[in-house]
């Protein structure tokens, strides 16, 4: 057996990603990855086993360089106003470092390939977790089911980094994210979810 080498496996990583951002999950071959990634088909096998394991390796890699941008500088025990403008921040910074990484996510996230029952629990989910019941237990914030905390605190941000990403509005006008944008949502997000 060959011996792994990382920068062949980080290749294929991210031609994968790119490739399935670019062409969909049907558009991705193992003959049109190698052919991309400047290798034999067979060289994909040495670290992945099959076209399956390829995508929830590659799920988890992108997850985890998620969690790692997303987590800089951020304290669970923040105060709720900071807490959560520093993930806003992280997260616009990551979306813009790894654009093809928040696509392939988004893709990954929608598609039946995803199964959120075998999400792993990790240092990110935790970390959020304990952020929000901090802030309840201070009282910053009301209490509120998971799904409507998400889509009140994070629902505005996603929509306009999609919007920015794409470059366009809903209505197809050009539309680019600036940082008085993202701060004028942030105040009206705050007002909706602090007491």
């Amino acid at each position: 057996m060959r011996a792994k080498d990382y920068n062949k496996e980080t290749a294929i990583r991210e031609q994968a990603i790119a490739m399935i951002v670019a062409e969909g999950f049907h558009g991705l071959s193992m003959q049109k990855l190698a052919k991309a990634a400047e290798i034999s088909p067979s060289t994909i096998y040495i670290y992945f086993d099959s076209r399956e394991d390829l995508l929830n390796k590659l799920f988890y890699y992108v997850e985890d360089i998620f969690n790692r941008e997303t987590l800089k500088g951020f304290d669970p025990g923040m105060g709720f106003e900071e807490g959560l403008w520093l993930q806003w921040k992280n997260r616009y910074r990551y979306a813009r470092e790894y654009p093809l990484h928040f696509f392939f996510s988004e893709q990954f996230r929608n598609s039946p390939l995803i199964r959120h029952k075998d999400i792993r629990e990790n240092q990110f989910r935790s970390a959020m977790q304990e952020f929000v019941q901090r802030s309840e237990q201070r009282g910053e914030i009301a209490e509120l089911p998971p799904e409507v905390f998400w889509s009140l605190a994070y629902g505005p941000f996603y929509t306009l980094l999609k919007f920015h990403m794409g470059q366009s509005n809903m209505a197809g006008k050009s539309f680019a994210l600036t940082d008085h944008k993202l701060k004028h949502a942030f105040r009206l997000v705050l007002k909706a979810l602090m007491r």
